[in-house]
């Protein structure tokens, strides 16, 4: 049967299933034709039984009404939509209305589709990890390397740490065990931290580039959110979805480390607050570097982008120009650091945009041959003017 028709059932005074079924078929008999003959219709296998569960409260009589259908989809509805005709059963006034009509395919699909996840998701975890049956071949597995004490702060870590110049950040010691168990060296925990994140990741992450590997669950969330607060993190990674990093076999860890995503694009989705280049966050002190902006504002900047402003203003987006002031592109905000790096040199000459004028925005700018960055407001975190970008707020031209 494709569909379930399910209704429910009200009767002003007591009566047993065969009144009720007697009354759905004598009072349908013939409204719509022959098409709609309940009795043909089940001749013809066309709908199922019909089900009938009742029960009293006091004088009245309560209950359920189930047809199976295989009729099409507007047929099945016509047919439920004549159930609602019956309003005697026996002596007494009835009402039933339908209350759903169940698509069954749709659910065999549903329990397909979750079966054959779990059917795949064993046999991936029970497929043989090349890596795992090289080291039981080698005998490595019986001398694993020992997880050492690393920085100030004695956190659990691999070997080379200190050499390496990608370093990943995991959540406690097991996870840095079992990384190192299939060849990963260069990791180091958290050690437990959960609200304030050690000194010595925090120092890791100004010398070394960092990826955050955390469990697949609420728990790494948590965690992920206090370490792209308070660290510098370049890369994250994640367990498979309710699985913790120390249970990964090494297939699953390749697998994980290879889907890695870039730390930016993760903190706009956990961190909304700081998105959108920390626009609502705080960030909107003048730039420590004033000599840049005075030297931008003698400029020749055309009449018609300076009354740009009032159009981008509230929409968190930029516009972009070429040589010739000619509009060349729009894109949101968010999207506007990728869309830098995706430019050919050269390409773009100058840009307006509702949002905070960051490093990581000049210095994409000055990569890619950009003159001029036109911006609501200027970070308080510029190290410098990079190459010959020149920047202004809209202040500076009001």
């Amino acid at each position: 049967m494709k569909y379930l028709i399910r209704a429910r059932l009200e009767v002003d005074g007591r009566v047993d299933r065969h009144d009720v079924i007697g009354a759905i078929f004598g009072q349908t008999e013939g409204l719509l034709g022959s098409q709609f003959n309940l009795e043909e219709l089940q001749e013809k296998e066309k709908i199922g039984r019909i089900h009938v569960d009742i029960k009293y409260q006091g004088t009245k009589t309560v209950g359920t009404i189930q047809i199976p259908s295989n009729l099409d989809r507007v047929e099945t509805a016509i047919l439920a939509a004549m159930l609602e005709v019956v309003d005697r059963i026996g002596p007494y006034d009835a009402r039933i209305t339908v209350e759903e009509i169940r698509d069954l395919r749709a659910e065999k699909l549903r329990r397909i589709i979750e079966r054959s996840r779990e059917i795949l998701k064993r046999m991936k975890a029970e497929e043989p990890d090349l890596k795992e049956v090289i080291r039981k071949v080698q005998g490595v597995e019986a001398r694993p390397a020992k997880v050492r004490e690393y920085g100030p702060d004695k956190l659990p870590a691999g070997p080379d740490v200190e050499k390496a110049d990608t370093v990943i950040v995991v959540e406690g010691r097991a996870d840095v065990a079992n990384l190192m168990r299939y060849g990963y060296t260069n990791v180091i925990a958290l050690g437990g931290a959960r609200e304030r994140i050690p000194r010595t990741i925090v120092d890791l992450g100004k010398s070394k580039k960092l990826i955050a590997f955390v469990d697949g669950d609420r728990g790494g969330d948590l965690i992920l959110k206090t370490l792209l607060s308070q660290a510098k993190v370049d890369y994250v990674a994640r367990a498979p979805k309710g699985m913790e990093v120390e249970q990964l076999t090494g297939k699953e860890i390749a697998e994980a480390l290879a889907a890695m995503q870039p730390a930016e694009e993760v903190r706009r989705k956990l961190l909304p607050e700081e998105a959108e280049e920390k626009a609502e966050a705080g960030e909107a002190q003048p730039a420590r570097e004033e000599k840049p902006r005075q030297a931008v504002v003698t400029m020749a900047i055309p009449k018609s982008v300076v009354e740009k402003i009032g159009e981008v203003k509230g929409t968190l987006e930029a516009i972009l120009y070429d040589r010739g002031w000619r509009e060349i592109d729009r894109v949101k905000v968010r999207d506007l650091f990728n869309r830098i790096q995706s430019a050919q040199p050269g390409e773009i000459h100058a840009i307006l945009f509702d949002g905070i004028i960051t490093q990581r925005l000049l210095d994409a700018a000055a990569e890619k041959g950009v003159s001029l960055l036109i911006g609501a407001r200027v970070g308080s975190k510029l190290q410098g003017r990079p190459g010959n970008v020149r920047f202004m707020t809209f202040n500076d031209l009001a």
